[in-house]
C-alpha cells in the first residue's frame, strides 16, 4: 500500500505507518528526551530518552485518536473506513466514499478536531487536579498543548485539512453541488500552501535562517494534496449523472445466437475489429452468454452450417455483469476492486446493453472534461 507498513488493526480498521513516521518518531524521541534531561538534571542514564520515546508514542496516539474520531462518525453513516495511516505530517483516515449530505460531511470533518479538543481538556484537567509536577507533569502539559495545536491547526479552512472539509460542506450546502465545495476548498488550500511556503522562505532570504523549513514542507504538502483534491473533484463532476449504459463501447462485440457458425465466421472475416470474444443474445436481445472466437477451432468446418452460435455460448459470470443503471463511479470501483478490464452491461429485464471497457470510460470522461468550462 504505497510503501506503507501494516502494523495491525484498530477496531477492525487496518492500521498502517509510513516509513517517514519512523524518522519523526526518532526526532521527537531525541528532541524531547534531551529537553527533559536539560530540564530535570536528576534524571539518570537513559531515562530521558525512554521518557522521550513514551512521549512520542503518546503524541502519535493523539493523532490516531483524531483520525478515529473521523472514522467512527463515518462508520455511523454507513461509510467504510479502508485504513488509518500515520505519516510525516500526521495521520490520514481513508474513507470508501464521501458522505451523502453536507451535514454528514460536516460531522465527519469536525469529529477529529473535537476529539483533539477533548483530549486537550482531559490532559489539562488531569494536570491541574492531580497537581502533576516533574517529568510526568511536563509530559502531560505537552500532551495538552499538542492536542490543542492539532485541533486548531486542522480547522484551517483549506483542503486537505479538516477545516477545508468543513468549508467544502458549507459550500455544498449553499450551492447544492458537492464538487463546487471541493474545488473552492481546494483553491483555498492551494493559496494557504503558497502563503506557508512564502513565510518559510522569507527568513531564509532575509537572514539565511532555516527556521521556516517546516512551513515550506507544510506548504508543499498543502499544494500537492489540495491540487489533487481539485483534480479528483473535477473528474467526479464529469461522472455525475452517468451510468454504466452511458459508457458502453459503441459497435461492441454482440452476435445473435440464432445465426449459424458459418455466418458468424464470415462476419469475423469481413470485420475490421479484432474482438476475440462476443456476447450472444436471443431474438429479444436477452443475454445468453459469450462465445470465444477460438471456440470455432474445436468444431469441424463441415458442421459450421448446422450449428448455431447459441449452442457454443458459455455463461457470463455474474461478477462480470452489471446493471445498466449503476452509477459510473460505482462501475469504476468494481473494475478496480475485481481487477477487470471489461464488464457486461444488462438491463433489469435481462436485455443486453453492451460491453463496457475501461478505455470507453476514459474516452467518455475526457470528452466531457474537454467540453466543459475550466
Amino acid at each position: 500500500m504505497n510503501g506503507n507498513i501494516r502494523v495491525g488493526n484498530l477496531f477492525g480498521i487496518p492500521f498502517y505507518v509510513n516509513p517517514s513516521w519512523f524518522l519523526v518518531l526518532g526526532l521527537v524521541t531525541l528532541s524531547y528526551g534531551n529537553g527533559l534531561a536539560a530540564q530535570f538534571p536528576s534524571l539518570a542514564g537513559g531515562i530521558p530518552l525512554l521518557l522521550g520515546f513514551a512521549t512520542a508514542l503518546l503524541l502519535f496516539a493523539s493523532v490516531v485518536a483524531h483520525e478515529l474520531g473521523h472514522s467512527f462518525v463515518a462508520l455511523r453513516q454507513g461509510i467504510g473506513v479502508q485504513s488509518i495511516t500515520l505519516f510525516l505530517f500526521g495521520g490520514l483516515a481513508s474513507l470508501e466514499k464521501e458522505s451523502e449530505t453536507p451535514a454528514g460531511a460536516f460531522w465527519v470533518a469536525i469529529a477529529g478536531p473535537l476529539v483533539s479538543f477533548l483530549l486537550f481538556g482531559i490532559a489539562t484537567l488531569a494536570g491541574a487536579s492531580l497537581q502533576l509536577a516533574g517529568p510526568v507533569g511536563a509530559i502531560v502539559s505537552l500532551l495538552a498543548y499538542v492536542n490543542l495545536t492539532l485541533g486548531v491547526f486542522n480547522l484551517i479552512p483549506g483542503l486537505p485539512l479538516d477545516g477545508g472539509n468543513i468549508l467544502k460542506a458549507a459550500v455544498w450546502k449553499m450551492t447544492g453541488n458537492p464538487y463546487k465545495g471541493v474545488k473552492f476548498a481546494s483553491r483555498v488550500g492551494q493559496g494557504l500552501g503558497w502563503v506557508a511556503i512564502a513565510t518559510g522562505l522569507l527568513p531564509l532570504a532575509i537572514s539565511g535562517s532555516f527556521g521556516g523549513i517546516w512551513n515550506v514542507l507544510i506548504g508543499f504538502f498543502l499544494l500537492q494534496n489540495a491540487g489533487r483534491s481539485a483534480q479528483y473533484a473535477r473528474v467526479q463532476e464529469q461522472f455525475a449523472g452517468l451510468t454504466a449504459a452511458d459508457a458502453v463501447t459503441p459497435n461492441g462485440p454482440i452476435v445473435s445466437g440464432q445465426i449459424a457458425l458459418r455466418e458468424f465466421a464470415d462476419k469475423l472475416i469481413l470485420s475490421r475489429d479484432n474482438w476475440r470474444q462476443f456476447l450472444v443474445v436471443d431474438g429479444e436481445g436477452k443475454l445468453l452468454g459469450a462465445i470465444a472466437v477460438d471456440a470455432l477451432q474445436s468444431i469441424p468446418t463441415e458442421r459450421w452450417s448446422s450449428l448455431r452460435v447459441s449452442e457454443l455460448a458459455q455463461p457470463v459470470e455474474a461478477s462480470k455483469t452489471i446493471d445498466s443503471d449503476l452509477p459510473l463511479m460505482e462501475v469504476v470501483k468494481q473494475l478496480e476492486e475485481n481487477k477487470l478490464s471489461t464488464l457486461t452491461v444488462i438491463r433489469e429485464n435481462g436485455i443486453l446493453v453492451g460491453l463496457l471497457e475501461k478505455a470507453s470510460i476514459l474516452n467518455l470522461v475526457q470528452r466531457r472534461v474537454q467540453a466543459s468550462p475550466a
